[in-house]
């Protein structure tokens, strides 16, 4: 695994009007996996990508995907994203990165991140996510659109062809800040209005809080967002007594008792 930052867009990487056109119309598409198939089709014009997917890591919180899109269409793609942001995102190289509080890589920077199946050690998630959907090297893009959200536009590289090459390489970095920006772009008008004001509120408590763990954010978002503990526990894929345990202990380290006091806390007027 190897990440390194490209500091600006090079001068070189060119594309075509019709896709770059549909690239810009794909930010605004009623369907959010219309920007994962126009960044799908651009760089598959030159280079063997099978899948794209675009993740939001929103205040160190279990990744929502924003966008996904396969050669075999469908919703094959959707089920590994979901299985990945629910048991192994924790798990992933760029976690040192996406999940730092105090990142080395300024803000706005664009960020790749190269991850090979060969790599992982977990063998759980070497299947779930490389194996069973034929996956053999994966590139991200990690860009902040925003304080606490990191973006990441990950292009996956299929079993057939190997690892990516240093030329292949270099060409996804020629347009890497084209996709980064429409990702940005994307997220600027859908990201907030799909999280609401539990976003806000999740973003309020974690300052409060800085202690809190992933486990014990997810759990609290889902409180916020008005869910019970049943539903939390099916999206976490954990049992519903976990989800009471890891509210139990979100709510010590936050110094209060109940949900009530929960959304009182997160009402309290802001430092100015």
């Amino acid at each position: 695994m190897r990440s390194w930052r490209i500091p600006h867009p090079p001068p070189s990487g060119q594309i075509q009007t019709a896709r770059a056109t549909d690239l810009v119309m794909s930010i605004s598409h009623a369907d959010p996996d219309a920007l994962a198939a126009s960044i799908l089709k651009t760089v598959g014009d030159t280079l063997p990508i099978s899948q794209c997917a675009i993740f939001a890591y929103e205040f160190d919180a279990r990744p929502r995907t924003v966008s996904a899109a396969d050669h075999r269409g469908g919703r094959f793609l959707r089920d590994v994203a979901d299985r990945y942001a629910t048991h192994f995102y924790a798990l992933d190289g760029n976690r040192a990165i996406v999940g730092s509080p105090q990142s080395k890589h300024p803000h706005g920077a664009l960020v790749l991140h190269q991850q090979q199946s060969e790599e992982i050690e977990n063998e759980a998630y070497r299947a779930a996510c490389y194996a069973q959907p034929h996956v053999s090297d994966r590139l991200s893009l990690l860009v902040q659109p925003m304080e606490s959200v990191w973006l990441s536009v990950n292009l996956y590289r299929d079993s057939a062809y190997g690892m990516f090459q240093p030329g292949e390489l270099e060409h996804i970095e020629s347009v890497a800040h084209l996709f980064a920006h429409a990702a940005k772009s994307h997220y600027a008008i859908n990201g907030q209005h799909q999280q609401g004001s539990a976003a806000a509120m999740l973003a309020r408590v974690r300052r409060a809080c800085p202690a809190l763990t992933p486990r014990e954010l997810d759990v609290l978002r889902g409180t916020l967002e008005g869910a019970s503990a049943a539903e939390i526990a099916e999206r976490m894929g954990i049992k519903p007594t976990s989800v009471v345990t890891y509210q139990k202990r979100a709510y010590a380290r936050l110094g209060i008792s109940s949900q009530r006091q929960l959304f009182a806390l997160c009402l309290l007027p802001q430092p100015s």
